[in-house]
């Protein structure tokens, strides 16, 4: 029999210990949904006391929108590192993109079911926007640039804003796809379907397991 993992620190830095929180608070939303996600299950799941929940985020609502606004912006720094570590042609910086949204640190059940709850939550609309608006206007402006270029460089021509949407469109949907069919194909190859979605648009520079 396994041993029981030990218990977490008594005392951490403020900073970490918010993040401890956050993170207890991925795996609630992921397990049980928006709605039905409370204080206690957090406290629970981060093998702390209600009242230590209660002095660093006084209410639920403050929770999680902390914790949708931490994934907001550990998703822009993922994809913005891939972006900094990509070569300057622009299909290389569209797959930098491709192979970021895929990253194991990023792309795990608990992150993709919590991002899915949080989507489907109508009452979450509008701190969706909120928190996570500019960031998602950033990165539609970067998939039109790129599109756009790639446009140029081939030849292809046609509407960069719809080729982006395409991608991104792409992009969530197997995302989606991951988590309610999970089963059904892994990581890797939901990056696969992105990169032959995007070879449909630049056969030339792409194929179904990257770039050419």
């Amino acid at each position: 029999m396994d041993a029981a993992p030990p218990p977490p620190p008594r005392k951490l830095p403020r900073d970490a210990r918010r993040k401890q929180l956050i993170e207890a608070t991925i795996e609630v939303v992921a397990e049980r949904g928006y709605a039905r996600t409370t204080l206690t299950e957090v406290a629970r799941k981060a093998g702390l006391s209600h009242g230590l929940v209660n002095f660093h985020f006084q209410t639920k609502e403050s929770l999680l929108t902390e914790t949708l606004a931490y994934m907001s912006e550990e998703y822009r720094d993922n994809w913005g590192r891939a972006l900094e570590a990509a070569g300057p042609e622009p299909e290389e910086q569209l797959d930098a993109l491709i192979r970021a949204d895929f990253n194991p640190e990023i792309c795990t059940p608990n992150r993709l079911a919590a991002w899915c709850a949080f989507w489907g939550e109508a009452s979450c609309r509008p701190l969706y926007q909120e928190k996570c608006g500019s960031n998602d206007e950033a990165y539609i402006a970067l998939l039109e640039r790129l599109a756009q270029e790639l446009a140029a460089k081939t030849g292809r021509g046609g509407d960069a804003a719809l080729m982006a949407r395409v991608i991104r469109v792409v992009m969530e949907g197997v995302w989606v796809d991951l988590m309610t069919q999970s089963a059904a194909y892994s990581r890797e190859e939901g990056q696969r379907t992105v990169h032959c979605a995007v070879s449909a648009l630049f056969p030339q520079l792409f194929g179904p397991d990257g770039l050419r």
